[in-house]
């Protein structure tokens, strides 16, 4: 019995059908069709149905996925372990989100890809809530305040942001001076979402009304420099705009509570080395990155303080 049959199994079985676990694994169609018939003629019994919709396991291919993907990993694990020199091999797949992935985390995955030749990574951008476990992604970076989940999560370093609007704005609606005046000023949100802010040593939560909502950060700047109202954003996203004169952060005296970047990944009771591998590795980059530092207003010279680029 072939682990390269049992792990295509898996991947079929977790996809849902042959077509998006070939783009998975990155594999034809053919390839996927015959290691999945080699293993069940090697066990004599049929694993999948096969559908106009895809494929679903039948009764014994659900009780064999179990313990063909406990013996997958276990092979990968012993796999790492004798790697020269703690190298990585196999296919990563990281979900990461359009919104200043491409720009500020992907330099970080690419130095990953550097370090370990052996290591095929496919990493997909989108701002959209990706199902890691549905959609076959080995871990996702993540950014904001974790919703409650199943999924395992590490937090690999701060996000600072602040409550900003135009000079426009302003001059024309004011701007709030206490969380609870936000609700008389339109907000430019991600979707219904609460925004909190810190009163002292408590946390103040609000729920802002808004007519323009986008699932992109980028669009959200852009509708604040355009003075449709005023938003909730991160540091890295305005620092220019802010050093600009575009945006002028507003209710300082009440800032936002930090958010964080995370990797998070499917439950499991040991994560793979190339996912352990990867956190540690945007843990120590983060950490020196400048551009996540926190805008600082204002300075004992009344000055504005913007990451460095």
């Amino acid at each position: 019995m072939e682990i390269e049959d049992l792990q295509t199994f898996v991947a079929v079985a977790d996809a849902g059908g042959v077509s998006p676990a070939a783009r998975r694994l990155g594999l034809s169609k053919s390839i996927v069709s015959r290691r999945l018939l080699r293993l069940e003629s090697e066990l004599g019994v049929q694993l999948l149905a096969r559908t106009t919709r895809g494929a679903a396991l039948t009764e014994a291919g659900a009780t064999f996925r179990e313990h063909a993907a406990r013996v997958s990993a276990e092979i990968e694990l012993a796999r790492e372990a004798i790697l020269p020199n703690g190298d990585l091999r196999g296919r990563l797949r990281i979900a990461m989100p359009l919104t200043f992935g491409p720009t500020h985390f992907a330099p970080m995955v690419a130095e990953l890809a550097r370090r370990h030749p052996q290591l095929h990574i496919h990493t997909v951008y989108s701002d959209r809530f990706v199902d890691l476990i549905a959609e076959g992604f080995d871990c996702a970076i993540r950014v904001g305040y974790l919703q409650d989940s199943n999924l395992v999560a590490r937090r690999i370093g701060p996000i600072y942001g602040k409550l900003v609007a135009s000079p426009d704005y302003i001059e024309t609606h004011g701007s709030p001076e206490k969380p609870e005046e936000i609700a008389a000023h339109p907000a430019l949100m991600q979707s219904m979402e609460t925004w909190q802010f810190m009163d002292a040593d408590k946390i103040v939560t609000i729920q802002p009304q808004g007519r323009f909502k986008a699932d992109s950060a980028t669009a959200l700047v852009a509708a604040a420099a355009a003075g449709l109202g005023i938003a909730w954003l991160p540091d890295c996203m305005i620092h220019e705009h802010v050093s600009a004169g575009a945006l002028v952060p507003i209710m300082m005296r009440y800032p936002p509570p930090p958010a964080g970047a995370y990797v998070v990944r499917p439950p499991g009771q040991h994560p793979e080395r190339k996912i352990r591998v990867l956190t540690e590795l945007l843990i120590e980059m983060l950490e020196h990155d400048p551009r996540f530092a926190e805008i600082r207003l204002p300075n004992t010279n009344g000055e504005v303080f913007v990451p460095a680029m």
